[in-house]
Order: structure tokens, then C-alpha cells, then sequence
């Protein structure tokens, strides 16, 4: 099978897939104005991993076809594959400024982890074990692009699943027959579900005695009979122009609401059938849940360099970069930026294989990333901000102003700076307050505050894989020192 082009990818999403926007139902995702260049984004990545030269790079020989496929479907056995999904995965977050969060490579690291440990499913049933290996060597044949929806509704958090007012509010289980499953309820997040082939539902929130409904790990076509998308307001819908909606007019990926309407789900497509153990391990015991956080951050590491180069760029901009508070600022910024881009390398570098082959990014870096992302973003933000100081407040109301002679002669003259053109001063500032200010930038410090869900859950993680043996072991070497000339 020949590598997916972007061609053929913005081809197979016009398949009768259900998406419900702004009270319409969106017949085509790839020509509707608000959701098209989001696509053709997503397309983009397919055209540079398919490109002759960026074969080595962006493509392995599958074990099964003998074809090139998509990095994004290597599951590690050495620190060497390690790093090359790493350069994968910065190849395609660099064509996106770090911006697009829910590219192909994120969930299928999840397909990776599963299929990495196949006896974790064999202990339900060898047909599960069977159906995460087949689906995942499917998805890796076929270049197929499949998103996740794992979190349930926020509608009473205090109940847990079977609790809540109708059986049916949370994506469940409602019918087995001898074919498969039939799948009713809603899930979240689900971002990117609307331009992917097929979508993952599980749940990664704590489930208890009594949600055996929902404890299910399955993946369905998006254009499955029953399925209904409901993204978020589209930001790329109110970008007028992509001079001063540079970022938000391209890169605006959607969070979904996803809809399953008593969707059939046939037994080869299930991984986990109401087992409440197995639903937590898949994340746990399998490197699914490191392989799709390792892409996450490799994206985040790409986006804080194109912050901090906005920054700098702003700085030379307006004469600033010599002043030294402008420089212990950027100082500060740095250091951020610097702390995850190396310990995204320790992943790498202090990465374990298991008996089996395997290798395992390291936990303890990667949650500790994690764990501290929610609070230095903001942080970061908040350093850029007083950096531009009024500057992106205080623009052309729109490109047009250039249209308009006597304004275009007033801009040049008054909101210039002394190292560029009013206009590309404009271009960076628009730049700067999409990636911050518009509301495409106010999802974006969203959607890293709660990235990896609520802080102190990570933080628990962080708890639970420290070397603490190690930490003690010195207090109790210090406790066990011998009296000093002789006095107690």
C-alpha cells in the first residue's frame, strides 16, 4: 500500500460522517469555511511524511506489508527508535507551531502501548488480545489517523457512572449480541475527532463497582451509523482574514462533544469488554499512556520555542533585547523552555526495556513535565505579556486599513517600528495576540492548564513512580553515621 497523500486523506473524510455545527449539520468538513483549513492542515502533514526525501525520517518498514508506514506506528525496542518517533513527531509539530495537539502520532502512541503488551488484554479473552493487535497493525498499514474520546461528561461528578440520572448520559454498554456490542451515551474531549478515521472510546477517570458498562475500550469509524459530533464554537469561523487571524484560521484543530446513538461496535473492534481492571491497566500497565504523552510533549516543547522566538522576535522589534531587565526576563523564559526540551531527552535517555523488548519512556520524567506544565504555562504567558506591554492592544483595526490611503499613510508613519515596516510589525504582533489574546489563544492556556487532567492527579503519578528507596537510603546512611571523636 502506497503512503497516504493529503489528497487522498481530505478524500476519505467525505464519508457521510455527522457533524453538527452552529445548528447545521456540516455535510463536508473539507470545504465548510469554518472547518477546511483545519483540514487541509492535518492534510499537510500526510504530504510532508509521504515525500520522497523525508522517507527515512518520517517512515519505517512495516513487519507486515514490507511497505513504509508512518513512525508514528513504531513501537520502540531501543533509545534509537525512541528518538526517532521524537523526530517524527517534532517534524510535523514545527509545520504546525506546536499548535495542533491531536495530530495522528498522539493516539497512536496509545495503539503502540496496547499492542506492545497484547497478554495484558489475553487475560479477558485471547479475541481481545487478537483485536488490539489486528486493529493496530490495521491503523499502521493504513495510515489511518484515529483521535480518542476517554473523559465523561461533566454532568454530576459526584455520582459515578451508574449513578447518574439515565444509565444511557455516559457512554456504555446497552446490548451484547454474538456479532459485538452495541454503544449508547456521550464522551469527551474528543479533539480532532471530526478530521479522524475512527474514534477510541475508553475512560481514563476512576471507575468503580457498578460501572462495568463503562468500562469498555473500543474504537469506531466516525462515519459509523449513530455517531454524532458536536464540536465547540469554531474560532477559525471568526477569523475574517488570515493576515490578523494567522494562527487561528489554520491550526484550529476542535474538541468534540461525541454522540453514540446505539452505535453497533463489532467484536474485532473491542479491547476491554466491561472489566473495570483491565480498563485501568491499559493506560498503566502497557507504555500506551507514555508513547501518546511522549508525542504530547515533543508537541508542547515545539510550541514553547515558537513562544519564546515570538518573544525574542518582539524584543529586537522594539529596541528592547540589550535592556537588561528585558534580558533577565527573557533569562527566566529560557530557563523554562530549556527544563522540557532536556527532560523531554531524559525520556530518551533514561528510557527502560522490558523483558519482552520494549521500551518504556521514563515515567518519572514525563510526569514531573506533566505535573509542572499546568503552572509554568501561564507563567510563560505571563512573561510575553509584559514583554509587548501595549503593543498588541494598540493596532490597525484590520489589514484593510492599508486599503484606505490616508490611513495606510498615518500607519506607516506612526505604528512602524525602528527595525521594520508598520505591516510586518503588524504581521508579528497579530502573530503574538492570536497565540494569546484572541479566544484560539485562550483555549490553547485551557487546554494546557488541564492537559493531562487536574494537577494533583499528575502529581500523584509523580508520587507514585519516584525513588523514594533511593532519597531515604540516604537519610538513613546520614542517621547511621558513626559519633564524631568519640562524643555521641
Amino acid at each position: 500500500m502506497s503512503m497516504r497523500s493529503g489528497t487522498d486523506y481530505l478524500k476519505s473524510l467525505n464519508d457521510g460522517r455527522r457533524v453538527f455545527l452552529d445548528g447545521e449539520t456540516i455535510a463536508d468538513v473539507t470545504s465548510h469555511k469554518s472547518l477546511r483549513e483545519a483540514a487541509r492542515s492535518f492534510a499537510r502533514l500526510y504530504d510532508i511524511a509521504a515525500a520522497p526525501d523525508m522517507r527515512e525520517r518520517m517512515t519505517f518498514t512495516s513487519p507486515t506489508t514490507g511497505e513504509p508506514v508512518l513512525r508514528a506506528y513504531q513501537i520502540p525496542r531501543s533509545h534509537a527508535d525512541l528518538t526517532a518517533r521524537r523526530q517524527f513527531s517534532e517534524t510535523w509539530a514545527e509545520a504546525t507551531f506546536g499548535l495542533m495537539g491531536r495530530t495522528l502520532d498522539h493516539v497512536a502512541g496509545f495503539l503502540c502501548g496496547f499492542a506492545a503488551v497484547p497478554n495484558l488484554f489475553k487475560t479477558a479473552g485471547a479475541n481481545f488480545s487478537d483485536a488490539v493487535t489486528s486493529f493496530y497493525q490495521n491503523a499502521r498499514d493504513q495510515h489511518l489517523y484515529v483521535s480518542y474520546a476517554i473523559v465523561p461528561p461533566q454532568i454530576d461528578r459526584s455520582k459515578p457512572a451508574h449513578k447518574q440520572s439515565d444509565p444511557t448520559l455516559y457512554a456504555g454498554v446497552v446490548k451484547e449480541t454474538d456479532g459485538g456490542i452495541v454503544i449508547a451515551g456521550a464522551q469527551q474531549l474528543a479533539t480532532g475527532a471530526i478530521y479522524s478515521d475512527y474514534i477510541h472510546l475508553s475512560c481514563i477517570h476512576p471507575l468503580q463497582p457498578g460501572d462495568e458498562n463503562y468500562a469498555n475500550s473500543l474504537v469506531v469509524p466516525v462515519c459509523a451509523n449513530g455517531v454524532k459530533l458536536y464540536p465547540r464554537r469554531s474560532y477559525a469561523a471568526m477569523a475574517s482574514n488570515s493576515f490578523d487571524y494567522p494562527l487561528s484560521s489554520r491550526f484550529d484543530e476542535t474538541d468534540s462533544y461525541v454522540i453514540f446513538d446505539n452505535v453497533f461496535v463489532p467484536w474485532e473492534h473491542v479491547f476491554v469488554y466491561r472489566n473495570l481492571e483491565l480498563c485501568r491497566d491499559q493506560w498503566w500497565k502497557t507504555p500506551s499512556h507514555l508513547y501518546g504523552n511522549h508525542q504530547a510533549q515533543v508537541r508542547y516543547v515545539t510550541k514553547l520555542r515558537f513562544m519564546i522566538g515570538l518573544a525574542k522576535r518582539i524584543n529586537e522589534m522594539t529596541g528592547n533585547d540589550a535592556n537588561p531587565a528585558v534580558a533577565t526576563v527573557m533569562g527566566e523564559l529560557a530557563a523554562l523552555v530549556s527544563i522540557y526540551d532536556n527532560m523531554l531527552l531524559a525520556h530518551e535517555t533514561t528510557a527502560p526495556i522490558d523483558e519482552n523488548g520494549v521500551l518504556w519512556p521514563s515515567r518519572i520524567t514525563l510526569y514531573s513535565a506533566m505535573a509542572m506544565q499546568s503552572e509554568f504555562n501561564g507563567r510563560m504567558l505571563e512573561i510575553i505579556r509584559e514583554l509587548s506591554g501595549s503593543a498588541m492592544i494598540t493596532l490597525p483595526s484590520s489589514v484593510r486599513d492599508f486599503d484606505n490611503p490616508e490611513a495606510a499613510r498615518d500607519i506607516e508613519r506612526y505604528m512602524r517600528s525602528a527595525a521594520t515596516g508598520a505591516k510586518v510589525r503588524m504581521a508579528l504582533l497579530r502573530h503574538a495576540w492570536d497565540f494569546i489574546g484572541t479566544e484560539f489563544g485562550s483555549r490553547h492556556q485551557q487546554y494546557e492548564k488541564f492537559y493531562g487532567g487536574a494537577s494533583f492527579l499528575i502529581k500523584q503519578n509523580v508520587n507514585r513512580f519516584f525513588d523514594y528507596q533511593r532519597a531515604t537510603a540516604l537519610v538513613d546512611k546520614a542517621l547511621a553515621l558513626p559519633p564524631v571523636d568519640g562524643n555521641p
